[in-house]
């Protein structure tokens, strides 16, 4: 199964970095050394005694595929630099931690991370991420993924460079909807899969799990109503503004109490995570599930190794996330792994020369097809190998095109925390109340009058 980095739980305890001034240079090392990375890592940029640079990018977990771009890059660069890759831990509030600490102590070890998009804000706010040079900005940019731009912008800066884009599609079994009468070639409602689902005696899969998933969930369903987590950003966190107590964070919480307590739900439904409501959907029960692009890998790599009958992925297919309200278009969950260029590094132009490459559309395609994540360009969904591997990339592209990022400030982590507080177990949600409470106490944390 490819790993998504947006299938991990938040950091819980670590404090935010708190924001350095924007604007201050980002590179200066004040003449600190360095600090000495720990065993197990790799060496700072440097020479190999060949004459290239040696870039290190520190990666999230997955299949080998960024160690082999990683190759590939090294080979194309004739001998300007090598890029040696350094395993980040495999949860994202770990590789946060990690990182965060290094670029803290002016570690100038990180060349290139690879970054999980709501955390770019509180690194690019904190002074941890080079600037990006304007013609890298335009030519990393074009034919990209408006959802990636997005997750890649900071005070309306590109910070990181896009790489991947992942997103949530709506699963389901076509013997299903068809037995449900439910036309699945024209956009469908979260009331429409419940009623389908309930009607069949299938379930319908979410992740209700207290974690990132919940957050991410709840997002997509506000911004599906119109609306947002923060409706009002400002640099002081005492002045933002939350939307979760707006009738459009009232529509969102209906629509998680309206799964939550269905008969479509499953009995563990608020410890349901991606693995476990993808587990539920390949069951003999298995209806609709919203879900990430490794649901059908998965499926197959299950045939292969002879644990499942092939006629069950065979009875999959996507469609866009579902819509909250028949007449405005559904706003899916946007996730994946963009590219920062470390403040420290003491070859930033080298690096971002090989962030280039890295996300060139030939290696987003082999990204795409080897491990399952997305691509942020939108060239490569006419690849002939990704179509083949996911005949359904039509449909994840315009999810893309469509998904909105979870809320982008240096204080994501806290308000996430504080949203799987606040609407956890999704069965007990009240739209007329919860969206009240959860404001209450994000905006005490926020003001550093409460704890999480």
């Amino acid at each position: 199964m490819p790993y998504a980095a947006d299938m991990e739980e938040p950091q819980t305890r670590a404090t935010t970095v708190r924001p350095a001034a924007w604007g201050r240079s980002r590179r200066s090392l004040a003449g600190a050394a360095a600090l000495l990375v720990t065993a197990g890592t790799l060496a700072a940029c440097g020479s190999d005694g060949g004459g290239a640079s040696s870039l290190t990018w520190y990666i999230n977990p997955d299949a080998g595929g960024q160690a082999e771009i990683a190759s590939r890059c090294t080979e194309a660069s004739g001998g300007r630099y090598t890029i040696e890759t350094a395993v980040l831990p495999r949860d994202a509030a770990s590789q946060r931690e990690q990182l965060i600490r290094r670029l803290a102590a002016n570690d100038a070890s990180i060349d290139l991370m690879s970054l999980d998009p709501p955390f770019i804000p509180e690194f690019a706010e904190a002074g941890f991420l080079a600037p990006v040079p304007e013609d890298v900005a335009e030519r990393v940019t074009e034919d990209v993924v408006e959802s990636a731009i997005e997750g890649s912008t900071w005070r309306d800066e590109l910070v990181a460079v896009p790489f991947w884009a992942n997103t949530q599609v709506l699963w389901y079994r076509t013997s299903v909807a068809e037995a449900a009468g439910l036309d699945m070639s024209q956009p469908v409602t979260w009331e429409q899969i419940v009623e389908a689902a309930e009607s069949q005696g299938k379930l319908v899969g979410a992740q209700g799990a207290r974690a990132e998933s919940l957050t991410v969930w709840f997002n997509a369903l506000i911004e599906s109503a119109g609306g947002s987590i923060i409706a009002e950003n400002a640099e002081d966190p005492e002045d933002i503004q939350l939307g979760l107590d707006t009738p459009e964070g009232q529509r969102a919480t209906e629509i998680m109490q309206l799964v939550a307590e269905s008969e479509a739900a499953g009995a563990a439904f608020s410890t349901s995570n991606e693995d476990s409501s993808a587990t539920g959907f390949e069951s003999e029960n298995g209806g609709f599930n919203v879900n990430y692009p490794f649901v059908y890998p998965r499926a197959l790599g299950a045939v292969e190794a002879g644990t499942m009958d092939a006629s069950v992925p065979e009875d999959y297919a996507a469609a866009v996330y579902p819509r909250v309200d028949e007449d405005t278009e559904a706003a899916p969950p946007y996730g994946g792994i963009n590219l920062g260029v470390g403040a420290f590094s003491e070859s930033p132009e080298l690096a971002y020369e090989a962030a280039e490459c890295i996300v060139e559309d030939e290696n987003q395609a082999y990204y795409f097809v080897t491990n399952g994540n997305p691509a942020s360009a939108t060239s490569v969904y006419d690849d002939e190998e990704v179509l083949e591997a996911f005949p359904m990339a039509p449909v994840i592209r315009e999810s893309l095109e469509l998904a909105a990022p979870r809320p982008q400030s240096p204080y994501y982590n806290e308000i996430s925390v504080g949203i799987q507080r606040s609407y956890h177990p999704p069965s007990t949600v009240d739209p007329g109340s919860t969206g009240e409470q959860a404001n209450e106490l994000i905006t005490a944390v926020l003001a550093k009058e409460d704890l999480l």
